[in-house]
Parts: structure tokens; C-alpha cells; sequence
């Protein structure tokens, strides 16, 4: 009960009304009362249970994971909750994308109704981030007009797709487009894989699961598979056409629809995984947060109780960030949602003017958030302490499950050098009256940033938005054109670029995270209704930006922009900004909305009652089921007993 009060009376210190900020947080009132909804109505079925997640076997973890699945959409069809479904990943959005208007009215019906199951099979054995190295072949037949899809070596064999090694019926596979003997690129082609009656591979199919992935449970719950084929033959139509197609003779012909539609689907992909990353690292700070408030230690006085952790500066300096990060990706995710919109919009009206800057801007988003949030969340568990390393704390699955976002869907370092490459040509065109525009909008003003000097006196100077904005357009700005400079000394572009990878990622994070800065402005200038809410979003905006500065400090006075008296100034407000968050931690956690269930964490539980559950979960363990192990007659008995034969040699 001791720390249920300790969360009532902190919950009691808010300075800002939480329902308010759970909207803010969820995006609309509309949207909080469908989620709220949701949670509530899994958390409240028996069969969503997880807490034993962790100590199933990988046969159980699939048969449990399959369970809750079926289950979920029986009740997503009882509560006729519209616009939820299942699908394993980008099958869906990929034949929306990128399939003529026929093969979306024959496949999407299907697949939003469960008939068939599909995966998205592009990463092979030995190609992932290059695309255009894919192996597998799609050979044209004219004599039967249809496809013929081939593994013709080990590496091609597709790998790690999600739902491929025991579910999908259907797979959407990336292959080189062969007619003719000519090789036209890689395309996408519809391939049924089991048959609908018995679930077995059709013949020439060889698929399975890939095997124990990292972490207990965590990932494991779902069947990433291997599939090879061996001159499996598909009908013409079931190649993706919305974008090219091949003609009954054979003739390969570009559609009337232009190629760059595929963007679509990329940004919708991208976006989500931002909202992803805002989802996970605010689980992860939540039970680190509520836990901090828990836990005592040290500083006792007098025999009166021990500080709470959550009252150390170092515990704040290394958790309020992380806080502060979760609020400052949610509403980048937000923005990416407008920003699907707005770019679909343009491709239907064949307006692919703002293509480029979209896709650096994902693909960095991407790249930037994935690699914080799984930082940030072993960071979590290490301000938990050791309880935190328990299986019970929630955050090792967490971790399991949510590192892979930094490698699929392009790997991260990978994803910045694009951004990069971005970068440095929109550099190269500043001369040439061609006006930069969306988020590189402030190389525009290139010549102002690159001699502009930080107006910053005082500490609280540090807290207008405009000081921090210039400082970060500044130094993204000077780090682009150094790149440049300096890739003028090679007389080869391709050497210069593989010279200075690392210099261009740098300056390719400083863009990006100036995005992210500069969409938590906006999100401030925005009417923000609720007693106090605003006033703590501008309080999280100067922790989340002044500790960018703080951490990237190097960036900014070697750019020259701030001084290294300024940069004094910065920590000094920042160690205030802390003192600001601290009475509304456990509230901030709590806009999160977030169910015991949902988190699943003895340490981030809402009431706070953590140590009689840690107990608790202990005597659950499996090991705990005798009071005897297994194995104490053969091997700890001989032991103790000195029973132990020694072989003579």
C-alpha cells in the first residue's frame, strides 16, 4: 500500500490536467476513446493473458500467439470495430500501391476478410538493403503466359519475411523480371504458397520458419520464414501492374500510371514505424518513471525513509530526455501522417516535386527515432537497477521485440547516407536559383546560417524557440556544407562519399533532428486546450531540444553557432528544466494511458504496488514448482557427498 501512495500523492501533484494531455497525446478526442476502448476491452479478456509469455516453450509461444490472434478477430467482427485488420506488414499496402485497379478489386477484398493470409518477401539470405542485388527470377513463358519463379542459389532464398514460416498463404516475392532473356529490374509478383485446403506448400515450394530469434519470447511469437522456389510457375496477371507490366506477347511496357506511385507505400510504411518508436520508447519510460518514484535508496536521515531514486539529478538528467523524446516522436508521427496525405494526393495529381525531400525526410525519421527508441529502452532498464533485468519488469522483451526496427525496412546507417546524398544535392543547387522547400527549407538561407552567432545572454534565453530553432538550422546547416566542401576534394564523387560516410550520417542526424525540433514547435503553436497542458509541452520541448545540444554539444560550438559559454548556459537551464518536470512525472507517464496489461510490467504498474507483485511473480517460475530440482539426485547430491568417480587414467 506504501506505494500505491506514493503514486496517488504524486498523481495529486500534477500541474496540468491529464485527460486533457491524454488527447493531446492520442491525437484527437475521437482517437483516445477508440484506443481507450480497446485497451480496456483486451485487457478485461482472460485470453489475452501474457504474463507467462516468457516461460513458454517456442511451439507454445506460436500456438498461444495464433490463439489470441484468431480470437482478436472474432472480437474485432462481434464489435464491428471498422478499419482494424490483420495483415503481416506491407502485403496489403504494397498491392494498393503498387497494383492496377483490377488486382486490387481481386486480392484486397480477400485479404481484408482473412481469406488468405499474405507477407511481404523481399529480403533474401544474402541481399537485404540492396534491392536491386535480389537473386530470385521471374522468367516470362509466352508459350503458357505465365511466370516462372526461380531460387537459383542458396542466397536467394528469401529470409526473414514476417508471417512467411508457418502462416501465409500468400506471398507478395520481389523478383528479377526476365523476358526475353533481358533482365528488366526487380518487380513484385502475387504468389500463393499453401494450398487453401490443407494448408500444405504447393509443389516446387520449399518454406519454414527460421529459427530462435534474440530474447525470450519477445519476437519469437512470430514465424519470420525462409522460402526457395523451384520453377514455380504463377499466372501473368499476378505480377504487381499498377506500375509496369508485360504484355501477352512478352513485350515489357511501363504503365501509363508513373513509377514514383511506389513512394506512397513507402511513407505510409515509414510513418508508421515513427509512431511505432513514439509507442515503444514511451512504454519503456513509463515503467522506468514509475518505478524511479517507487524505489528508495540511500539518503536517509535520521532513520526517517530513503530518497526516492526519481530525486537524484542523475536519474532525471538520464530519464526526462527519454520522456521528453517520446512526446517529441508522437507528434513527428503525427506530422508524417499529414504528410502521407499530402503526398498521395500529389502523386494521383502526377505532382513528384516534393519526392525527393519526402523520401530523405522518412527515410531519415526512420533511421533517427528506430536507433533513440531502442537506446533509449536499455537505458530504461538500467535505471531501473537490477529488477529491471528481470523478465517481470517488462523491459528485456521489450527490448527483444523492438530492436529489429533498426534494420528492417532499410538499415539505419544505410537510410542516412540516402538522406545524406540528399543532402549534399540540394547543397550543389543552392547557386542555382532552384529554391529549397518542406523541411530543407532553411538552406534557403544558407549564407545567414553559415555567419549567423547564437543570441543567448542569459539561461533563460534558452527557452525561446526561436534561439533554439536557429541554433539547430544553424548547425545542420554548417554540417551540410562542410560535407560538401570537403567532398570537392576528391576527384572522384563515389571515393569522396565512401571517404566521408561517416561525417555525412553525422550531418544527415543533425538534419533530422532538426525536423523533429521543428515539428514540436509547430505542434506548440497549435491551440492547445486543458489547464497547464501547453505550459508542460513547452517544458518537455526545451528538455528534448536543449538535451540534443547537450549530448551533440561538439556539433554545435565546432560549427561555431554557439559559444562554449552558451553551451554552459543551455546545461544550467536544462538542470531547471528538470526541477519543472519532476512534480508532473508520474502525471506525463499517465497521459500515456497505457494499461497494466498493455505495459506488462510489475515495475510500471499504476498503483505503484511493486514489491508484493515481484514476489509474487518469483513463485510462478517454473523452477519453483518442487521444492527439489530435477537433476539433484544425478548431480547435486554426488556433489555434496563427495559420491564422484574419477575416472583412472
Amino acid at each position: 500500500m506504501e506505494a500505491l501512495d506514493y503514486h496517488a500523492e504524486e498523481r495529486r501533484k500534477a500541474e496540468f490536467d491529464v485527460e486533457e494531455m491524454k488527447i493531446v497525446w492520442a491525437g484527437s478526442r475521437q482517437a483516445y476513446e477508440i484506443s481507450d476502448r480497446v485497451a480496456r476491452l483486451v485487457a478485461s479478456d482472460p485470453v489475452f493473458r501474457k504474463d507467462n509469455r516468457t516461460m513458454l516453450s517456442r511451439k507454445d509461444l506460436f500456438k498461444d500467439t495464433l490463439r489470441k490472434a484468431a480470437h482478436a478477430w472474432k472480437r474485432i467482427i462481434e464489435l464491428r470495430l471498422s478499419g482494424l485488420f490483420f495483415s503481416c506488414g506491407m502485403f496489403i499496402p504494397a498491392i494498393k500501391g503498387q497494383g492496377n485497379e483490377e488486382q486490387q478489386q481481386k486480392w484486397l477484398p480477400m485479404a481484408y476478410k482473412m481469406q488468405i493470409i499474405g507477407c511481404y518477401a523481399q529480403t533474401e539470405l544474402g541481399h537485404g538493403s540492396n534491392v536491386q542485388g535480389l537473386e530470385t527470377t521471374a522468367t516470362f513463358d509466352p508459350e503458357t503466359d505465365e511466370f516462372v519463379i526461380h531460387s537459383p542459389t542458396l542466397t536467394s532464398s528469401k529470409w526473414w519475411p514476417g508471417g512467411l514460416g508457418k502462416v501465409s498463404t500468400h506471398a507478395l516475392v520481389y523478383a528479377r523480371l526476365i523476358t526475353d532473356g533481358q533482365d528488366h529490374g526487380v518487380h513484385g509478383f502475387i504468389v500463393q504458397l499453401r494450398s487453401l485446403d490443407d494448408h500444405l506448400p504447393l509443389p516446387g515450394i520449399t518454406v519454414g520458419d527460421i529459427g530462435m530469434k534474440f530474447g525470450s519470447g519477445a519476437y519469437n511469437s512470430m514465424d519470420n520464414g525462409v522460402l526457395r522456389f523451384d520453377h514455380v510457375r504463377i499466372p501473368r496477371d499476378q505480377m504487381l501492374m499498377g506500375v509496369s507490366q508485360v504484355t501477352r506477347e512478352g513485350k515489357f511496357m511501363q504503365s501509363d500510371v508513373p513509377r514514383q506511385l511506389v513512394y506512397g507505400t513507402m511513407v505510409y510504411v515509414r510513418q508508421k514505424i515513427v509512431a511505432d518508436a513514439s509507442c515503444a520508447l514511451s512504454r519503456a519510460v513509463c515503467i522506468a518513471t514509475r518505478y524511479s518514484v517507487v524505489r528508495r535508496q540511500f539518503g536517509s536521515h535520521n532513520g526517517g525513509p530513503e530518497t526516492q531514486v526519481i530525486d537524484y539529478k542523475t536519474q532525471q538528467s538520464r530519464l526526462f530526455p527519454l520522456l521528453a523524446s517520446a512526446y517529441a516522436f508522437r507528434f513527428v508521427g503525427e506530422w508524417l501522417k499529414w504528410l502521407y496525405t499530402d503526398v498521395t494526393q500529389r502523386l494521383q495529381a502526377s505532382d513528384f516535386s516534393t519526392l525527393p525531400e519526402v523520401h530523405a525526410c522518412t527515410a531519415g525519421l526512420k533511421s533517427v527515432t528506430t536507433s533513440a527508441t531502442a537506446d533509449a529502452i536499455e537505458e530504461c532498464r538500467k535505471l531501473c537497477g537490477g529488477h529491471g533485468y528481470l523478465s517481470s519488469s517488462g523491459l528485456p522483451e521489450l527490448f527483444a521485440v523492438y530492436v529489429p526496427a533498426c534494420t528492417y525496412e532499410g538499415d539505419n546507417v544505410v537510410l542516412l547516407l540516402q538522406v545524406a546524398r540528399f543532402l549534399m544535392k540540394t547543397v550543389s543547387q543552392l547557386g542555382s536559383g532552384k529554391k529549397p522547400v518542406g523541411t530543407i527549407a532553411y538552406m534557403g538561407r544558407s549564407e545567414h546560417l553559415l555567419q549567423c552567432r547564437c543570441e543567448v545572454e542569459r539561461a533563460e534565453d534558452w527557452l525561446k524557440s526561436n534561439v533554439i530553432l536557429e541554433a539547430f538550422e544553424a548547425r545542420a546547416a554548417r554540417m551540410s556544407v562542410t560535407c560538401a566542401k570537403n567532398l570537392n576534394n576528391f576527384p572522384n564523387q563515389e571515393e569522396g562519399f565512401a571517404q566521408l560516410a561517416t561525417d555525412l550520417a553525422e550531418a544527415a542526424v543533425a538534419h533530422v533532428q532538426l525536423i523533429i525540433v521543428s515539428k514540436f514547435i509547430e505542434k506548440l503553436q497549435q491551440d492547445i486546450p486543458g489547464k497547464g497542458v501547453k505550459r508542460q509541452l513547452e517544458i518537455l520541448f526545451n528538455v528534448y531540444a536543449l538535451s540534443l545540444l547537450h549530448k551533440h554539444l561538439g556539433d554545435f560550438v565546432a560549427s561555431g553557432c554557439i559559444t562554449p559559454k552558451q553551451s554552459a548556459l543551455a546545461n544550467e537551464q536544462l538542470r531547471l528544466l528538470y526541477s519543472q518536470v519532476r512534480p508532473n512525472a508520474i502525471a506525463l507517464v499517465d497521459a500515456f494511458n497505457y494499461t497494466d496489461h498493455y505495459l506488462g510490467s510489475v515495475l510500471g504498474r499504476y498503483d505503484g504496488n511493486v514489491y508484493p507483485k515481484l514476489y509474487e511473480e518469483a513463485w510462478k517460475d517454473p523452477l519453483n514448482e518442487t521444492v527439489i530440482p530435477d537433476g539433484y539426485h544425478e548431480y547435486i547430491r554426488p556433489i555434496l557427498k563427495q559420491h564422484i568417480r574419477v575416472a583412472r587414467l
